[in-house]
């Protein structure tokens, strides 16, 4: 699938809740990190979630904060995935940051200059891609 959204993670669905309003769906990747979605019961339904179903997670680049210390700090953002920069490709005002996950996965995250320089972000440099369940776009194969 094409798609203008940078982050395409495929994964299985591994547990759904039924909330009072929405639905709460978690896609486990490959490598075991996990992703939460927020869905409504009608795009549940209408895509046949449900555990052991494969399903992919679309993320855009600039939904994705980036922390490089989060130690002592809770926060409400579901997604907290760890990894290793991989690579700043810096423009005029932003800069994409390549974020290679623990399990080899790659982020795209889209940030200031200024909060590359404010974090250090250099290849080699440990940092999480953040983002909450309601910036999570679900998608299913049709066979």
């Amino acid at each position: 699938m094409l798609t203008s959204a940078r982050n395409q993670l495929d994964g299985i669905v591994t547990a759904v809740q039924r909330g009072a309003v929405n639905d709460e769906v978690d896609i486990t990747l490959p490598g075991g990190e996990k992703i939460v979605a927020v869905l409504t019961h009608g795009s549940t339904e209408s895509l046949g979630l449900a555990a052991g179903v494969p399903a992919f997670a679309l993320i855009k680049a600039s939904w994705i904060v980036l922390v490089t210390d989060a130690s002592g700090v809770r926060l409400s953002a579901r997604n907290q995935l760890p990894g290793t920069v991989d690579k700043v490709v810096t423009g005029a005002v932003n800069a994409e940051v390549q974020l290679k996950l623990d399990a080899g996965q790659v982020l795209a995250a889209i940030v200031t200059n200024e909060s590359v320089s404010r974090l250090g972000l250099v290849a080699g440099q440990r940092a999480s891609a953040i983002f909450k369940a309601s910036s999570v776009i679900v998608g299913v194969k049709i066979p």
